[in-house]
């Protein structure tokens, strides 16, 4: 699911080979609606067919399934392969500037669009309850800055809390962001997590978050 975009621009491997049944979500990387599909050999068609329908499918919303063929004929475009190859290197740019800020990446780095930040590394020196992923996540919201907590390996943390934080860069680079504005959203990050007591810093590093976003509107009009 969270890959699909990438093996759909062919610049992650596919699994398609190698599996009887390959089943995704049609949002995340793939930047359609929220829904699913399921992929699978010729011999095993039929049986999916009978047990999507009228085995479990409920009502089929038809605006979600015209948005599903909307989102898989842009995947077909050479500008898809374009922005899913951004979306790589703005991760790599991101997990990189981390790296340069002290951070632990969890794996090393990335080959994708996410990764994982272990704060406890960084903040070994603080005491446990001050620095946690929820504590993070909810500092970062001030600043109209959306992640999530994630576990780590080993987390000593508990899921509610967890030592990590999850980024993935596929968002900020269907915005327009290049390596640059993403590695300014890695120093927005840092920043909120050192001045995470300070309201009034937090209200300003909102301000520039705004600033940067209007720079890349969603919509030209």
């Amino acid at each position: 699911a969270h890959i699909a975009g990438l093996v759909a621009a062919g610049i992650h491997p596919s699994p398609i080979p190698f599996a009887d049944f390959v089943s995704s979500t049609t949002h995340k990387t793939l930047r359609g609606p929220r829904g699913g599909l399921i992929c699978c050999k010729s011999e095993h068609a039929q049986i999916i067919d009978k047990a999507v329908m009228p085995g479990t499918q409920g009502g089929p919303l038809e605006n979600i399934i015209a948005a599903k063929g909307v989102a898989f004929e842009l995947a077909l475009k050479p500008e898809f392969k374009k922005y899913q190859e951004q979306v790589i290197k703005n991760a790599k740019a991101m997990s990189d500037e981390f790296k340069s800020l002290g951070y632990r990446i969890i794996s090393g780095g990335t080959d994708n669009h996410l990764f994982l930040v272990d704060l406890k590394s960084k903040f070994k020196d603080t005491p446990t309850e001050s620095i946690t992923g929820k504590i993070v996540e909810q500092t970062l919201e001030k600043c109209n800055i959306n992640l999530n907590r994630n576990l780590i390996p080993f987390d000593k943390e508990s899921p509610l809390k967890t030592s990590g934080i999850r980024i993935g860069s596929p968002a900020i680079t269907t915005r327009g962001f290049k390596e640059e504005q993403a590695k300014q959203v890695v120093h927005f990050v840092n920043q909120a997590i050192h001045k995470k007591d300070d309201e009034t810093f937090l209200s300003n590093l909102k301000k520039e978050v705004e600033k940067l976003c209007k720079t890349f509107p969603i919509y030209s009009k």
